[in-house]
């Protein structure tokens, strides 16, 4: 694979490891050694201020710089960079390969597993800030084309095969849509009043991005770190459980409208990728699938 060598990474054999969603991945066999190279799809990333390659090395940067047990961290190549780009559009990080149960999304803990995926996010929320560490927005990417398309119910997606039916799903849920755009931003005012703490998040520490190992349960998929309350995390978990085992670890107790601003934005932001998805180019593939079936279950989680 291109870019390897970049990494001081000589290969034997490279298979596609067909995991996850919108990345692409290969496991690389040197003999002596594993790895787990990712391939990421820029036109796919969040843009930052100064375009997504920057912002992707930023995050895989601060991934490296924590340097904690718990995260499995990208390798730095030649002159010490955490991302190669391959061309324009696709650049390649590199990771240990690590040996374990990869977790699934939507996945259902034990009791035991939950809490030591809570004792993680504890020891990394206490972290010092890497300064690399770029500030979790609490809006979200595509929020400003999403309210244009609900303004424009009625102009034509002319992407692919789930155009027009995406279209016409949308604007069948349409004042949902912007209800729950108006509950998101009520909430968000109110956690900006209530100030609270910040800390390095991961963004995304659901049973897809841990890899449970017989040390404990690791994470992977460090693109979404970032500096925000703690409630960024702890959303993606079971609420009870959660509020009370992490206020005994650190003290903070877990608020209510933050942990609802969290789960609300989670659900907007598959919204807003969504769409994007359907209005962009494409064709029919395993990938369109998962995403119309996705885009049909957030709406109807939407409206429950």
């Amino acid at each position: 694979m291109a870019g390897l060598r970049a990494f001081g990474v000589t290969a034997r054999a490279v298979t596609y490891a067909p995991v996850g969603f919108g990345d692409y991945h290969w496991a690389v066999d040197g003999g002596d050694a594993r790895w787990f190279a990712t391939v990421a799809d820029l036109a796919h990333k969040p843009h930052g201020d100064t375009g997504p390659l920057d912002a992707l090395r930023r995050a895989m940067d601060t991934a490296a710089a924590l340097a904690a047990p718990f995260v499995v961290a990208p390798l730095r190549a030649t002159g010490g960079t955490t991302v190669v780009p391959l061309d324009e559009r696709y650049a390649l990080s590199v990771f240990p390969y690590v040996d374990g149960e990869a977790g699934e999304f939507g996945q259902r803990l034990t009791d035991d597993g939950h809490d030591r995926v809570l004792e993680l996010l504890a020891d990394l929320h206490r972290a010092a800030p890497p300064a690399t560490t770029p500030v979790a927005e609490v809006s979200f990417p595509g929020r400003r084309d999403l309210d244009a398309v609900l303004r424009e119910p009625d102009e034509p997606w002319t992407g692919g095969p789930c155009s027009a039916p995406a279209r016409d799903l949308l604007a069948s849920r349409a004042e949902v849509v912007r209800a729950r755009l108006a509950e998101f931003d009520r909430l968000a005012e109110e956690v900006r009043r209530d100030g609270g703490p910040v800390v390095v998040t991961h963004g995304e520490p659901h049973p897809g991005n841990l890899v449970l190992t017989e040390r404990g349960p690791r994470l992977v998929d460090w693109d979404t770190v970032g500096l925000a309350v703690p409630e960024r995390d702890l959303a993606v978990l079971p609420e009870d459980r959660s509020t009370r085992r992490y206020a005994e670890l650190t003290g903070h107790v877990p608020r209510a409208a933050a942990l609802a601003l969290y789960r609300l934005r989670w659900s907007l932001l598959d919204v807003a990728e969504f769409v994007a998805w359907f209005r962009a180019p494409h064709s029919a593939s395993p990938d369109t699938e998962t995403a119309w079936r996705g885009f049909v279950e957030t709406l109807d989680h939407l409206a429950g």
